[in-house]
């Protein structure tokens, strides 16, 4: 298998605006109402439902994959290229990395830290280890 296609917050900012690119935020919908991109079109697949729900993405779309750093959406990316897609990215850094850029948001991020349970951290938004946090 090739290995996945991993672009910033600013090159996937342009894509969006210039290419029509979608933006797909995997993140669960408690993260997403605390804060979330704000682009047209963004689509929410929580990942603890992307399996059942990853058809809803088109295809023959440029698609780029969002989460809080980076982890699950590259996660979901490789399980997108398993499934036939070609034409799909991965966010590096996340949203945490978009905050910091100052690019279109809704809400204020306030797990900001890049420390993540998922690479052995202890943050998880709550001051508490476990649960997710990437």
């Amino acid at each position: 298998m090739k290995n996945a296609v991993e672009v910033c917050p600013t090159t996937a900012l342009e894509m969006i605006e210039k290419k029509g690119a979608l933006l797909v935020d995997v993140r669960e919908m408690d993260e997403v109402a605390e804060a979330s991109f704000d682009v047209p079109g963004i689509m929410l697949i929580p990942y603890s439902d992307f399996e059942e729900r990853f058809k809803e993405i088109p295809s023959d779309r440029d698609v780029i994959i969002g989460c809080h750093v980076g982890e699950r959406s590259l996660m979901a990316t490789y399980f997108l290229m398993n499934h036939g897609y070609e034409k799909v990215s991965n966010m590096q850094y996340g949203i945490v990395r978009w905050a910091e850029k100052g690019f279109p948001m809704k809400g204020e991020l306030t797990r900001k830290t890049g420390g993540c349970c998922c690479s052995g951290g202890e943050q998880t938004g709550t001051g508490k280890s476990g649960g997710s946090c990437c």
